[in-house]
């Protein structure tokens, strides 16, 4: 874990200091005066709307923010010893992060464009813990772009040597590789590809930057105290869209939103995916570099993956595509996007998201698992998964029209009682197919398999996901069963783990079946309680 400590630090004889680079002076007082920039603007309309000198105020505001943005670098530096990564940093409030060597478990290197321009780089140092009370990253804003390389291998690719009791004495202190160097050799298992462009409408991202611009075209047009009508294109719009039938303006509407939605999803994907590339690093961690403006790139150290995660959203599914990502300890679930830390692949076609889930796993430590040595080695990506039955069947319609049923028979009860418009029960009652076919669909989602040491689970509708969960990173089971899951004989199990989401459930599954699978998956964990169990019923 990460620890803030003050005052003088006790233990071995760590390195020298470093600094930051001193571009970064360049950078920290740029970005401070953007985020000052409301208030700054709120100084120079309160000044001149007084009747002072508001200009001058807002220079004095500029001056303090960006003598602010250069007292980082005069304040914080940070070493590298053979057991912690420091970093010290305050002025009046000094303050040392400490985080121990061994509980390293990412490297995230950030450019943005002013990063890039000057040739600057953020890196980010991950323990992987989840206490929102405290943040367990350790931030350098910024390093140059070849020092911020150089100490993603030295915290993540430590040699052998490095890790012999001569390296870990407290005389020792590790050599950085030279700046410049090249790592070690890396092979490469995917790389963005022109075609994967055309996935970029169907993720649909581009609904955020709708209600973005529609928030503050808003804005704009309350504080400026704008009237739309005096506007000359927009009153002739107006005028030409009024003119139409209702079908047409709807028509109309729609063919606008899905055109605008398409536009900047595939934006929006180009500038966060462009210049995509996963490799493999020989001494056993993935590397991911993306974005074409902001150059993001994180390390996942193969010995901490317990799996892999496909996801197929409906828009994305019915275009035959996937986006695939790391079941790994030490990555936060949600984390990029949020879960861009433990991407492994962008929205690309199924196929390749199968083909590198396979190249992943298959170099994992313990790629195997504990599969029995008469049982044939079965790709678990592909694996025939066992239906959940008639009962999961019957319950996905049960929940599906247990909703939408009584909202259609109490819309029909005021329609009938008093003169409401007739439009919301006819909606109501177009969508049952709707619902019946979200309820067939979510039936077929549901599957898992217990094969070659994995546990695969798949699950959901409108973003379907299948889980291909190592057997030996799982910790612990849960069966929970409902009321109406009992009167189903049906029951969720659920697969404990300390990667990725933490909890991976197979819903709906028949009791015995859960047992069985618990019982496989993690041999002689539950006979106590399957042995306690079956005395008790005696």
């Amino acid at each position: 874990m990460s620890s803030s400590t003050s005052g003088p630090l006790s233990g071995p004889a760590p390195t020298d200091w470093r600094r930051l680079s001193p571009r970064m002076l360049l950078v920290h007082p740029v970005q401070e005066v953007v985020r000052a920039a409301p208030a700054l603007l709120g100084l120079l309309v309160a000044g001149t709307s007084s009747g002072g000198k508001g200009h001058l105020w807002t220079l004095a505001g500029v001056g303090l923010t960006v003598l602010f943005g250069m007292l980082r670098w005069f304040t914080t530096t940070y070493r590298i010893s053979p057991e912690h990564v420091q970093v010290r940093r305050g002025l009046l409030n000094r303050k040392v992060l400490t985080v121990p060597r061994d509980r390293v478990r990412t490297v995230d290197v950030t450019s943005h464009v002013l990063h890039r321009v000057l040739g600057l780089a953020r890196v980010e140092v991950g323990t992987g813990t989840s206490d929102r009370r405290h943040d367990s990253r350790l931030k350098l804003d910024a390093l140059s772009a070849a020092e911020a390389a150089n100490l993603r291998v030295e915290l993540l690719h430590r040699s052998p040597a490095a890790q012999s009791p001569v390296a870990q004495s407290p005389a020792a202190s590790p050599v950085p590789p030279p700046a410049g160097s090249t790592p070690a050799a890396e092979t490469e298992l995917a790389r963005m590809r022109p075609g994967w462009v055309g996935f970029g409408p169907f993720t649909m991202s581009g609904l955020v930057t709708v209600g973005v611009v529609g928030g503050f075209v808003s804005r704009l047009v309350s504080e400026g105290n704008i009237d739309l009508d005096q506007v000359g294109p927009v009153r002739e719009t107006w005028r030409w869209f009024s003119a139409m039938s209702l079908a047409l303006e709807i028509a109309t509407v729609v063919l606008v939103l899905v055109v605008f939605v398409g536009v900047a999803s595939t934006l929006g994907y180009v500038l966060a995916y462009g210049n995509f590339r996963l490799t493999r690093h020989a001494e056993g961690t993935l590397h991911v570099t993306r974005g074409l403006l902001t150059r993001r790139a994180t390390t996942i150290e193969e010995r901490r993956l317990r799996g892999v995660e496909v996801d197929e959203p409906l828009l994305l599914r019915a275009v035959r595509g996937a986006r695939l990502s790391a079941v790994t300890t030490g990555l936060r679930s949600g984390q990029g996007g949020q879960r861009g830390g433990s991407m492994l692949l962008p929205p690309a076609p199924r196929a390749e998201a199968a083909a590198v889930a396979r190249l992943v796993l298959s170099h994992a430590p313990g790629a195997t698992g504990p599969a029995p040595p008469t049982e044939p080695f079965t790709e678990p990506l592909t694996a025939p998964l066992i239906p959940h039955g008639p009962a999961a069947l019957r319950r996905r319609f049960t929940r599906a029209f247990g909703v939408h049923v009584p909202v259609l028979v109490a819309l029909l009860l005021f329609w009938a009682l008093g003169e409401p418009p007739l439009w919301p029960w006819l909606t109501a009652a177009a969508l049952l197919p709707v619902t019946a076919l979200l309820a067939a669909d979510r039936y077929r989602s549901l599957g898992h398999a217990l094969t070659s040491g994995y546990l695969v689970t798949r699950w959901g509708s409108l973003v379907r996901r299948r889980v291909v969960l190592r057997c030996d990173g799982v910790i612990g089971w849960t069966v929970e069963r409902s009321f109406f899951q009992r009167r189903a004989g049906l029951a969720t199990l659920t697969a404990t783990t300390a990667a990725g989401g933490q909890s991976y459930q197979v819903r709906d599954v028949e009791l015995a079946e859960a047992l069985r699978l618990a019982t496989a998956g993690t041999p002689g964990l539950l006979d106590p309680f399957l042995q306690r169990a079956g005395s008790v019923s005696q």
